[in-house]
């Protein structure tokens, strides 16, 4: 019967630690996007102009999309 008791008690352990960890996870990724949002073409159009660059839409949707590539690629090595 104690036997019983120990795998009992070591799955609903497992269970209520992974469903505690995973809204952990959860609230932490919310805090950390709403701190440091992903970069997008307003940023990147703010970013040029105060390196003194006239952002064209073809230098910005360059930029994105060689920011996107970037990602994926360090992505995929992970």
């Amino acid at each position: 019967m104690s036997t019983g008791w120990v795998v009992l008690i070591a799955i609903i352990s497992l269970l209520v630690g992974g469903a505690g960890g995973f809204f952990l996870a959860r609230k932490y990724m919310e805090d950390y996007l709403q701190k440091n949002p992903p970069v997008n073409e307003d940023m990147l159009r703010m970013m040029m102009l105060q390196m003194g660059q006239k952002p064209s839409e073809k230098k910005l949707r360059q930029m994105m999309q060689n920011m996107k590539s970037q990602a994926g690629k360090n992505a995929k090595k992970k």
